[in-house]
């Protein structure tokens, strides 16, 4: 058994001269190819054909951009409304939401090119696992920790004035008016440093869990096609209702070094860096090693005990000479049914 059922999927369509057939009869093969040119050409078919990537490290790592740019602008824009409304704008709750959110509309909208990792720690777990290539790995990051860069910028495009009536223009890390805290992690005054590591590392740790959970395909009780982004999304607001005080569930090393880096550059100054016994370095390291004991004990503990499958659902139509895969026709020969049952190792 090879793996999972989407991955026998992808091999069935790796397959040359198979295809989805659109009629019953399965009796005409159209190319694909020749298909696009019959098609009547629109403003995005056009683009599409113009600025299409061919390059996958490119493409995987504009996905992970986008995702977290995504994350950060709804994170960080929950926090400076919170913060900068006095409370009236946002409270608690709503902070949870908006970085829940956050983190639903950013995999959707680089999982189906990505994964949707936007999260370091999590490209790292997986690349650990096997289930990325190693020479992906800083093409993943520079895209996550750029998105998260950028969308720092834009945050304070849109709200430079409420931070000036909210602070009179001057930018501190620390003290009654801080407003460095709308980008990075800080701790709470009475949180020591190791404390906080270990608070990092558990709550990604309940991340990597729960989110390998809903997204194994061998796990029966996993999310629904198209749901598994709002259902992580809501771990998140879990993790944020129950770990979220001692120092802001950061649980994402992106999500808080871009931002961070962001407000080093934009009139914090180093103060971001050193402020609370130099704590900056805790929201990075803790993440990654929480992101490796999630994925290693959902292995452990579920993963490897769950039963192996196979693709479901394939009837072989000898008559019409088509193969039905979960519901989709392909026209096939008898050499490419044995080729598409040693792809499933059926």
């Amino acid at each position: 058994m090879s793996g999972s059922v989407s991955h026998d999927y992808k091999e069935l369509r790796k397959l040359p001269n198979i295809s989805p057939s659109n009629s019953d009869s399965a009796s005409t093969y159209v190319d694909s190819a020749s298909k696009r040119e019959t098609t009547k050409m629109t403003l995005e078919s056009i683009i599409a054909k113009k600025l299409r990537i061919p390059n996958d490290y490119i493409r995987e790592g504009l996905a992970e951009f986008a995702g977290t740019f995504i994350l950060i602008v709804f994170g960080c824009g929950v926090n400076a409304q919170t913060t900068l409304g006095n409370g009236k704008a946002g409270e608690f709750l709503s902070v949870n939401w908006g970085w829940a959110l956050g983190i639903a509309f950013g995999v959707y909208i680089s999982g189906a090119i990505s994964g949707g990792h936007i999260n370091p720690a999590v490209t790292l777990a997986m690349t650990l696992l096997g289930r990325l290539p190693v020479r992906k790995l800083p093409i993943y990051w520079l895209g996550q920790y750029l998105g998260a860069f950028v969308a720092s910028a834009c945050v304070y495009g849109v709200y430079q004035d409420a931070l000036d009536a909210y602070d009179g223009g001057v930018r501190s890390v620390t003290g009654p008016n801080a407003t460095a805290g709308i980008w990075g992690t800080y701790p709470q005054a009475y949180l020591s440093i190791w404390s906080g590591l270990g608070d990092q590392v558990f709550g990604t740790m309940m991340l990597v869990l729960c989110a390998m959970t809903v997204t194994d395909p061998k796990n029966s009780m996993g999310a629904p096609k198209g749901m598994a982004p709002l259902i992580i999304g809501l771990i998140v607001f879990a993790i944020g209702l129950t770990f979220g005080l001692n120092c802001g569930f950061a649980i994402n090393p992106a999500r808080d070094f871009g931002p961070r880096a962001f407000t080093a550059c934009a009139g914090w100054g180093s103060e971001t860096f050193s402020a609370y016994n130099y704590w900056f370095w805790v929201p990075i390291v803790g993440p990654h090693i929480g992101a490796i004991c999630g994925a290693f004990f959902y292995l452990l503990t579920v993963g490897v005990h769950l039963p192996e499958t196979v693709a479901e659902e394939v009837v072989y139509d000898d008559d019409k000479k088509t193969i039905t895969l979960q519901g989709i026709r392909y026209i096939k020969t008898d050499a490419q049914k044995n080729r598409f049952e040693d792809s499933l190792q059926i």
